[in-house]
């Protein structure tokens, strides 16, 4: 269920493409974990998004929302990220979520994110793991900054996440509930999926 209590202007990219490799090459998108895809996940998280675009190929299109994909396919995050941010054009909100497809948890660290995003003199806030590793795909970014971020690379083919934000000035939010924790294997697949499952038991054992 959508948190009534989060800002609605903010617009979305849910980045849904790659090749699965580490899965055998299954759709990462549609890999079902608590009972619904990670896709899906990732979209409830950004319910309350002005505007949505997923990244991904064509198959993994959801009814009213915009799918672009960047071309060439397999571009890497960061091309991504640009194709996305096109999609959403210069209307765009002045804060835009980046999420991770495979990242089903991500929802519980959105409201923390903006909040942090929106401070002024920063460019975003990205979720940072205890250990101290970033997820630039768990983050939610100033539009402008971002976008003048993928002008100022050479090329968006291949580039990394973290070439691309090196001169944004970024909040770290800690994850002190493993928000940030991926499907990027089975055995992620099968400890999210238990994870998930135990927190619905226990929200039915406290709704009426």
């Amino acid at each position: 269920m959508p948190d009534p209590a989060l800002p609605t202007s903010f617009d979305a990219v849910v980045l849904a493409g790659g090749r699965g490799s580490r899965l055998g090459g299954s759709s990462k998108p549609e890999v079902v974990v608590g009972g619904r895809a990670l896709l899906d996940h990732a979209l409830d998280a950004v319910t309350d998004a002005a505007r949505t675009v997923i990244v991904g190929p064509p198959s993994v299109a959801r009814p009213g929302v915009r799918t672009v994909l960047e071309d060439p396919p397999d571009g890497g995050p960061v091309a991504g990220l640009a194709a996305g941010l096109a999609a959403l054009g210069s209307s765009s909100c002045e804060l835009v979520a980046v999420l991770a497809c495979d990242v089903p948890r991500a929802g519980g660290a959105l409201r923390a994110l903006l909040d942090a995003a929106a401070v002024d003199g920063v460019d975003g806030a990205r979720l940072v793991s205890t250990e101290g590793r970033p997820q630039h795909l768990v983050a939610v970014y100033r539009s402008s900054a971002l976008a003048a971020a993928v002008e100022r690379l050479t090329t968006v083919q291949g580039a990394s996440m973290r070439a691309l934000v090196s001169e944004l000035v970024l909040v770290d939010v800690l994850d002190v509930d493993d928000s940030g924790a991926d499907a990027d294997t089975w055995a992620d697949v099968e400890r999210l999926d238990a994870l998930l499952s135990r927190e619905a038991t226990a929200t039915e054992r406290i709704e009426p």
